[in-house]
This record gives structure tokens, sequence and C-alpha cells, in this order.
């Protein structure tokens, strides 16, 4: 019975703590890019929270991070990310128009496959999330204006949907390549008109809604005629020759 005893508690004692857990979960948030560089963690109120412990259990956790050098504290402003990560995928820097090409043409492959794993996968939550980025694309047409940001949120919330990490952390290790297509692309959706902008939501409205009605094929067609049509109205007809 004692030797029982001792196993169970061995066993108990071999369990990760409270702290250990929400170490272990804030440090892979941050690592994956969850959290950005520099960027500010939410508060101790809001994290003890979102994983259920005592704000002591969590300071324990965030000073293990400290420790680490992963997050710094600034006396009266928060928790800091502290680290500054490469792209996980080893992505060299966008340098030449023919880069932006280069990376609309992987785009074709890898979001056009995301959307329809997406329509088959999503749920609930992951739909509200396609929806605030589309609230926030739809506001910035009525100003007049093409948010990046919020373009590129969408596409991350479908990519995230397809309940496939890898073509989330494709998407999220090309972030500053797509920034710059879609930052030129904006420009010249504005010198365009607001009828240009008009028709680019609607274009982000009618993936949504594939995705939504779980049509997987019209999910891949749409983001498929989205992403073509974002690179003809940035090179116009003057695609470049990739060829060898």
């Amino acid at each position: 019975m004692d030797q029982q005893n001792v196993e169970k508690g061995a066993s108990r004692s071999s369990r990760p703590s409270l702290s250990e857990k929400v170490y272990i979960a804030l440090k892979n948030r941050i690592t994956r890019g969850d959290y950005g560089a520099n960027e500010k963690l939410p508060a101790e109120k809001d994290l003890s929270g979102q994983f259920g412990v005592s704000r002591p259990v969590l300071r324990v956790a965030l000073e293990q991070l400290r420790e680490e050098g992963l997050i710094v504290s600034r006396q009266g402003a928060g928790n800091f990310v502290r680290v500054k990560r490469e792209p996980a995928l080893g992505y060299t820097p966008v340098e030449t128009f023919a880069d932006i090409q280069r990376c609309y043409e992987f785009r074709l492959t890898v979001e056009v496959d995301a959307a329809g794993l997406a329509a088959q996968r999503r749920n609930d939550e992951s739909l509200d999330e396609m929806l605030r980025a589309l609230d926030l694309l739809s506001d910035a047409t009525g100003s007049r204006l093409h948010r990046e940001d919020a373009d590129f949120t969408f596409h991350l919330a479908i990519a995230r949907a397809s309940n496939n990490q890898y073509y989330a952390e494709t998407l999220k290790a090309l972030r500053d390549h797509i920034y710059v297509g879609m930052k030129m692309h904006g420009d010249a959706l504005m010198s365009d008109g607001a009828a240009a902008l008009e028709h680019v939501l609607g274009e982000h409205r009618g993936i949504y809604e594939a995705i939504r009605t779980r049509d997987a094929e019209r999910a891949r067609e749409t983001m498929r005629t989205h992403i073509i049509h974002s690179r003809e109205r940035l090179f116009g007809g003057g695609m470049l020759d990739l060829s060898m």
C-alpha cells in the first residue's frame, strides 16, 4: 500500500504544474508568431482569464519567459515580446518585381488549396474571424481606402480554417512578401477609383460565401480568380518572362 502511494505521488509530481502549462502555451504562441517581435502581450488580467489560472500562477510563467529572454517587462507598460524571429521557412526578402510575381505564383497553389479545405472544415469561430476582417475591408472601401492588414488577416483566417497548420504557417512566413504585393495592388485600386475597390471587396465576399456554404470547388475557383485578378491589376499586360 505504501509503495502504491509512493508511485501515485511520483506520478503526480511528474505532471506539469499549472504555471508550466501556461509557460509552454505562451512560449508556443511566441515562437509560432502569434505575438510579433516587440508586440505587447495581453494584460495579466486577460491572460489569467484565457488560461483559467490565478494571477500569481500566471506571473510564475511570465517570469520563466523573462528568464529565457523571450519577453521583457517595461515598467508601467506591461510585457513585450523580445525575440526577433526569422521567417520559419527561410524566404529571402522581396527585391524585384520578379519576386512579387513569383509570390503570386506560389499563392495560387497554397491559397487555392487552403480555401477548398476551409470550405470543408471551417467552423463558426473561423467564419467569425473572416467576417471581422471583411468588416474592416468594407469600412475601408467605404472610405475609399485599401487596408493591407485587413486583407492579409482575411487570407490568413482562411488558411487557419483549413485546419492544417502548414498553410497558416506558410502565409505567416510570407507575410512581408505578400504585403508588398498587397500594398502595390491597393495603390493601383485607389488610383482606379471607387468601383475598383468595390469590385475587390465583392471578390472577398464571394470567397467567404463559398466557404460559408461549404462549396469547396467554388471556394477554390473564387480564390484562384481573386489572386489572378490581383496579379493582373498589378502587372497589367507586363508579366515578366521567368524562364531560366
